[in-house]
């Protein structure tokens, strides 16, 4: 009885031993609702805590496709990415999107197109609408090259953010203030935009229709479609350019292939946009997740 005892605690070791260790994903997370939410004004301690908007929504998702990895989310500026991922720490990201600069310390891949919800507007506070709105367009939309070029309207950014090609080559032209921000960086610049340290912003309107409600002021802020706007990149993740960053960054991209070849796809989009899928979001997601479950790795 002993040996038989015996031999089953070897045996039990021996699988132990043999088990592989789990391994961790640290992530960056930024305080930036309505589409990644810190939970009570931290960053989520385990995926449960992940909120439900658009990023933290599709992590919540993604992350539970990927069993042999634990999570740690960490509370992050773009400065701090860069600075770890320069100095060979790894750290993984689906905050940020791809730049030329971006791409000499992080691999990126692909994760769903883009959605309205991505689309840039400018933001201004509702006492100075009058002043944006001249010389605007039939479209609606305002011109962020002829706003640039006004002496009386003053732009602030914050530093190391992205905000799509045609916009960033705008910006590139200028001399646009920017400022450190840490992860809570919307909630900063839009305090700031209140009182009027600056007349404009650029930010998604989904966030800024999140922190008009926080706040209890809806009507302090208007956000304005910008013709440039229109030209928001895929949503992408991004790890650091380190042999680690490498293996981290084709697992996630093997999830998302396979999140694309599951069967029940209306299902899990249910699950991650509920009732707020505009039919050409869904379109568009279809579409690209039929061309990702039939192709390979998507990794730059």
């Amino acid at each position: 009885m002993r040996r038989g005892r015996a031999l089953v605690a070897l045996l039990a070791i021996g699988v132990a031993r043999a088990a592989p260790p789990i391994e961790t994903i640290r992530w960056v997370a930024q305080d930036m609702p309505p589409h990644f939410s810190f939970v009570q004004g931290h960053a989520p301690r385990s995926v449960a805590e992940l909120g439900n908007g658009e990023v933290d929504g599709f992590m919540r998702l993604l992350l539970a496709r990927m069993p042999g990895y634990r999570h740690e989310f960490v509370a992050a500026s773009t400065a701090r990415y860069e600075a770890e991922s320069r100095r060979g720490e790894t750290l993984c990201s689906t905050l940020h999107v791809r730049t030329p600069a971006r791409m000499t310390w992080a691999y990126f891949s692909h994760l769903y197109p883009p959605l309205i919800s991505r689309e840039i507007h400018v933001v201004v506070r509702r006492e100075s609408l009058a002043r944006m709105n001249q010389g605007r367009p039939g479209d609606g939309r305002l011109v962020l090259a002829e706003l640039l070029k006004r002496d009386d309207l003053h732009l602030l950014l914050a530093r190391d953010r992205a905000y799509g090609a045609q916009i960033d080559n705008q910006l590139a032209q200028q001399a646009v203030p920017r400022m450190t921000v840490g992860a809570q960086l919307s909630s900063q610049l839009l305090n700031m935009l209140r009182a009027g340290r600056m007349d404009y912003t650029l930010e998604y309107p989904s966030i800024v229709k999140d922190y008009l409600k926080r706040i209890g002021d809806p009507d302090a802020l208007v956000a304005l479609p910008v013709a440039e706007g229109l030209s928001t990149l895929v949503a992408t993740v991004s790890c650091s350019r380190t042999p680690e960053g490498r293996r981290r960054i084709e697992a996630i991209d093997a999830a998302v292939r396979a999140l694309a070849r599951e069967p029940d796809r209306e299902a899990w989009v249910r699950e991650w946009r509920g009732d707020r899928v505009d039919p050409a979001d869904l379109k568009r997601l279809n579409a690209y997740m039929d061309e990702r479950a039939r192709g390979g790795p998507r990794i730059e």
